[in-house]
């Protein structure tokens, strides 16, 4: 269901998820969004991480999430196209966009340098190098990050076969962002849901390698996201091991007082401030079928190789209208989205009670990464509605 975007002050408030259901018994789908889980988030890589945090906008550009990072305290955001810039630009105008994306449409730079002020850029190769030193006229205001590509292992999904150079082609493209009079950097990204700390050590440690191989001094350093969220079947450190790998790091690169350091979560700021209400529409033995599916927020649970799951609650209203907490899942269930595609079904079967049926309400927690992004109006369907759960 389609519905126009709302400010977030606007939204209908409830002191918690089972008040959501008791007073709007919702058939569709409910965003829900808990704003002191995203002020938490923020505070903790505001806090703790040795520099400024980026939130990478294509985790969830909603409206409602990006105004919750925002009051959190967030003001540089990670953007990978001009259409994200302008989103983030429209809503705050003193938010800083840096345009963090190896390839970008043509033009695309121009206008971010010059209508939008955006001054950092990444490249990993020649073509696009020239093409941002022609689009800004070789402009000598300009950070440009040079992306290498990281070793495999330590994430569930790698982000490095796509994009990325090697260190020594890296190291050559930095001379020529100093001969060029820009400030030269170096990015990196280990790969979405890093399940190890040490990965961002060994990429720092290229970092520092290509920046010797080069013979310049970096200006800053942007070492991407990958930063976890805390879902079921994976086994996910505490943050404070990230940060303080990182710091200790981040101690070997020379001229480290002069470096600017950067990161972009974004899974990691806005995961654990969304769950998801949907309601069970069909029960065929162990089969179930829900209002909400992979066209809609469930996408990422298809991709390869992905092993997490989002932690679930279940209810049922009781005669008087209550929401009651069902009892822990003992039951494996197959559980389909509503439309008409047989692929349209989770991967994975989900542990429910056994007594669950027509009518009762699922929630999948920690949704706010992904499940926004990639949805889409598929045969009709478009989760879409929200609510905030406590202040």
């Amino acid at each position: 269901m389609n519905m126009t975007p709302q400010h977030t002050d606007a939204l209908p408030r409830f002191a918690n998820i089972e008040r959501i259901i008791e007073k709007l018994k919702p058939i569709d789908p409910v965003y829900v969004i808990f704003p002191e889980k995203f002020r938490v988030a923020a505070k903790r890589f505001i806090d703790s991480f040795p520099g400024d945090t980026l939130y990478a906008v294509k985790a969830n550009p909603a409206l409602h999430v990006l105004d919750q990072v925002y009051g959190a305290g967030i003001r540089h955001f990670d953007t990978a196209s001009l259409a994200e810039i302008e989103l983030v630009h429209e809503r705050y105008p003193e938010a800083q966009c840096h345009f963090m994306a190896p390839v970008r449409a043509a033009g695309a730079a121009k206008i971010a340098y010059e209508k939008h002020a955006v001054r950092d850029f990444v490249v990993d190769c020649d073509f696009e190098l020239d093409k941002l030193l022609a689009e800004t006229s070789g402009a000598k205001d300009l950070r440009i990050f040079v992306r290498i590509a990281t070793p495999l292992g330590g994430a569930v999904l790698e982000l490095s076969s796509k994009f990325g150079t090697t260190p020594d082609d890296a190291a050559r493209l930095l001379k020529r962002v100093q001969a060029a009079g820009a400030a030269p950097a170096v990015t990196f990204h280990v790969g979405s849901q890093c399940l190890s700390p040490f990965s961002y050590a060994q990429a720092i440690e290229m970092a520092r390698r290509t920046a010797t191989i080069a013979g310049v001094e970096i200006a800053a350093l942007d070492i991407g996201g990958g930063f976890p969220g805390p879902y079921s079947g994976n086994d996910v450190p505490p943050y404070h091991w990230y940060f303080d790998t990182i710091r200790e790091a981040l101690a070997t690169l020379p001229q480290e007082k002069k470096i600017s350091v950067l990161c972009e979560p974004g899974r990691a700021l806005v995961a654990e401030g969304l769950s998801l209400i949907t309601q069970v529409i069909l029960r065929k033995g162990d089969k179930l079928y829900i209002n909400d599916g992979i066209y809609g927020s469930f996408d990422e649970l298809t991709l390869p190789g992905w092993s997490a799951d989002y932690h679930l609650q279940v209810f049922a209203l009781d005669g008087k209208g209550r929401a009651l907490t069902q009892p822990a899942g003992q039951s494996p269930f197959r559980v389909y989205g509503p439309t008409c595609d047989t692929l349209d079904v989770l991967p994975r079967p989900l542990m429910l009670p056994e007594t669950i049926g027509p009518g009762d309400f699922i929630v999948f927690e920690s949704i706010g990464a992904y499940s926004v992004a990639v949805r889409t109006d598929f045969n009709g369907f478009y989760p879409d509605r929200w609510a905030i759960a406590g202040n």
